[in-house]
């Protein structure tokens, strides 16, 4: 896990603990005695792909370093109900308190890898990769962007400050692409920025203006359908790199791979997901 993940895991984890435990798990606390210890495995209980076992051994290592973490499958592994990923042994008090936090990431986080997959399988052949967008859940982005990876898509920009995207909006408040495009530029300029430009165009006038300008990196095309995807390939000709974005769905991405687009950005990846059914069942040692 690199450095920078694992440094806003904990910074989220510390904020998450905060939210659920508050004072004390007053139910585990009048119930269980301190030290006494059991085993628990999380058990599978729908088909997909699974995503955050490595986040989920971090929350419980940060909870009790002394807890016995078994990783029995790995992130990305193909699951069928009944499959047991992980077992763990320890204080049970450690296993109550981490039990609702880390079910709650790996049932998100492993419902975006299943949904990410068959987005990815539908293009598989094609060339096209298949990329999430920043449809997120606020302060989750990074372990929903960390699913899609897992369930093999594309991270697009993280933020808004990684990537100059300019859009409709941009657009219309600039006076034009060629004036935002322009302006953008400068900016990168004078603030020392090494970042991409790229451009939605809502049709073939906004394309062929930026094609135009030759300050552009990528260019994405808005709410074409995939026969217009694959005239704008044809007219952009390997001079960028192109996105087809907006409104496509599983039944639609394999016509918008095969008209030769270079990546095809998803919303549905991360914005509405059904989580994969996990349980994390317990036993007294």
């Amino acid at each position: 896990m690199e450095r920078e993940f694992k440094e806003k895991l904990l910074q989220f984890v510390k904020e998450a603990f905060i939210e659920d435990v508050g004072a004390g798990d007053f139910t585990t606390l009048s119930t269980i005695e301190e030290a006494q210890l059991g085993e628990a495995q999380l058990l599978v209980k729908d088909d997909g792909v699974l995503a955050g076992i490595d986040v989920a051994e971090e929350i419980f290592q940060y909870l009790d370093s002394t807890l016995q973490f078994e990783k029995i499958l790995a992130d990305g592994a193909s699951v069928k109900k009944g499959d047991i990923a992980f077992k763990l042994r320890g204080k049970i008090h450690t296993i109550l308190k981490g039990e609702r936090l880390v079910l709650n990431i790996m049932q998100r986080m492993s419902g975006i890898a299943t949904q990410t997959a068959k987005y990815v399988s539908a293009v598989s052949g094609t060339g096209a990769k298949v990329l999430d967008t920043r449809k997120t859940t606020p302060l989750l982005r990074f372990l929903e962007k960390r699913a899609v990876e897992i369930g093999g898509g594309v991270n697009h920009r993280f933020g808004l400050y990684d990537m100059i995207l300019i859009k409709d909006n941009h657009v219309d408040y600039a006076g034009g692409i060629s004036e935002a495009v322009n302006g953008a530029f400068t900016y990168k300029k004078e603030n020392h920025l090494d970042i991409p430009i790229e451009v939605e165009v809502r049709n073939f006038d906004e394309l062929k203006e930026v094609l135009s300008l030759e300050r552009v990196n990528r260019v994405m095309f808005d709410n074409f359908t995939p026969a217009q995807v694959k005239e704008a390939v044809e007219l952009v000709a390997g001079r960028l790199v192109t996105e087809a974005s907006g409104g496509i769905t599983l039944d639609s991405i394999a016509d918008y791979a095969q008209a030769g687009v270079d990546f095809i950005s998803v919303g549905a990846l991360t914005h509405s997901v059904k989580s994969l059914d996990l349980s994390l069942k317990a036993k007294l040692i």
